[in-house]
């Protein structure tokens, strides 16, 4: 059990905390190393040992950058068992980082379906929110992904447009601006 890593925040049933490089990597691996997991993303991880190096990169990168942004273990409360990673990071533009804002999220296959994305997003939102004060919130995902597209719609976000402009690959992005957040609270 993983108990002195720092909380992000917290709903009724998900910590969202650093991730804990050793302690997760098991977790981490089964959860990239799994197809239906990466079918949309870059990160996929052939072993334990190279889950552990990509959470150590994670953990590293957001102790740099030390601005409250992150990728993130959601673990459930009750086994603090890792659900899955929710990340609130600024998006690059090329290779240099914007001022924009992104949320994004991975589960493993057992959690999908249960709610768990839903909740931990509106947690990070209201942690980008309030104690980032950022005025708007992007989401950007291949055009396929219904999954985290019907995430975005319970979430309140709004489609913006197709991009090419992030990940080098053409992307739907969606936003959520902080009054119009407000305003659904």
């Amino acid at each position: 059990m993983v108990t002195d890593m720092a909380q992000i925040t917290e709903t009724q049933r998900l910590l969202i905390r650093e991730w804990n490089p050793q302690a997760d990597a098991k977790q981490a691996f089964q959860m990239y190393s799994d197809p239906r997991v990466t079918k949309f993303l870059v990160t996929k991880v052939g072993s334990v040992e190279e889950a552990q190096k990509l959470l150590e990169r994670w953990v590293s990168i957001f102790a740099n950058r030390n601005n409250g942004s992150g990728q993130w273990a959601i673990t459930l409360k009750e086994t603090q068992e890792v659900l899955g990673m929710i990340a609130l990071m600024q998006l690059r533009d090329a290779e240099e980082l914007t001022q924009d804002y992104e949320i994004g999220w991975h589960l493993k296959q057992t959690a999908w379906g249960q709610g768990y994305a839903t909740e931990a997003a509106r947690a990070v939102l209201e942690y980008g929110f309030d104690c980032l004060e950022l005025p708007v919130v992007y989401s950007i995902m291949h055009p396929e992904n219904v999954s985290s597209a019907r995430v975005v719609k319970r979430l309140g976000m709004n489609r913006v447009s197709r991009t090419n402009r992030y990940y080098k690959t053409e992307l739907e992005m969606y936003q959520l601006k902080v009054h119009v957040w407000r305003q659904a609270v």
